[in-house]
């Protein structure tokens, strides 16, 4: 992985991991000790969920340009798939608290994807290609008629 695509990894998990384990010390408080494991469950979702579209996405931009914004629109909508299929499947489980589920992959989720946007404002991304401007034209190949 390219340093950028980690450092843009990093610039995103970290507070969302930060962000996860308050919400997860407060939702065991409330909730007790299924509470705080059903908030570290929803947390850990939705960081392996955003950080996996996020590898998705950047290989889909290097590797194939012209699919990258179908690819965003498919990618959150399997996301989004994937969810409710992880919910309906644990939906009556024992195992955590549901409602601290919720909000613990609420809490992860806004978390990442303000990070993302922080990350992406921050990022010094060329808008034009600096190897272009040697003043190399192209040879015309044409008739000149």
């Amino acid at each position: 992985m390219p340093s950028n695509d980690a450092r843009n990894l990093l610039q995103c998990a970290v507070p969302t991991a930060a962000a996860g384990a308050v919400a997860v010390a407060v939702s065991g408080v409330v909730a007790g000790g299924k509470g705080a494991i059903g908030a570290a469950v929803g947390v850990v979702v939705a960081i392996l969920f955003m950080g996996i579209g996020l590898f998705v996405l950047q290989w889909t931009a290097k590797t194939l340009p012209q699919l990258f914004q179908a690819m965003g629109l498919m990618l959150y909508m399997a996301q989004l798939l994937l969810l409710l299929i992880f919910a309906a499947v644990f939906k009556d489980t024992s195992l955590f608290n549901p409602k601290t589920f919720a909000v613990g992959l609420v809490v992860a989720t806004v978390v990442w994807m303000a990070a993302q946007a922080r990350a992406h404002m921050k990022a010094k991304i060329f808008y034009i290609d600096p190897d272009s401007a040697k003043g190399e034209k192209p040879e015309k190949t044409g008739s000149s008629s």
